[in-house]
């Protein structure tokens, strides 16, 4: 994972609101591999106190840092968290990349 990249996503985790719902998208996508049930943003919206417009906004942030992924399922919408992402960011901030400890 380049530094530009990197940085596209701590900005992007750096808004206090939008780091709120990406939370809330992890811990529904951790809740849907034991329930199967998928994340759907209209039941995130009432924890937040985020107005729907300003959701939107917060979704297409995280969407372009490549954090999140999302689709249509009729007239809802569903989150999913972009694992492949995930694990470059641990991988990063472990320093494995970074440091040769023998």
């Amino acid at each position: 994972m380049d530094s530009k990249q990197l940085s596209k996503i701590f900005k992007a985790l750096s808004n206090p609101n939008r780091l709120k719902l990406f939370i809330e998208i992890m811990k529904n996508h951790e809740a849907s591999f034991q329930t199967g049930e998928e994340c759907f943003i209209s039941d995130i919206i009432d924890c937040l106190s985020i107005r729907a417009p300003t959701i939107s906004h917060h979704l297409k942030e995280l969407a372009n840092a490549d954090l999140i992924t999302t689709e249509r399922k009729g007239k809802f919408l569903v989150a999913m968290i972009n694992e492949n992402t995930l694990k470059k960011i641990k991988k990063v901030i472990s320093l494995e990349n970074y440091l040769n400890v023998k």
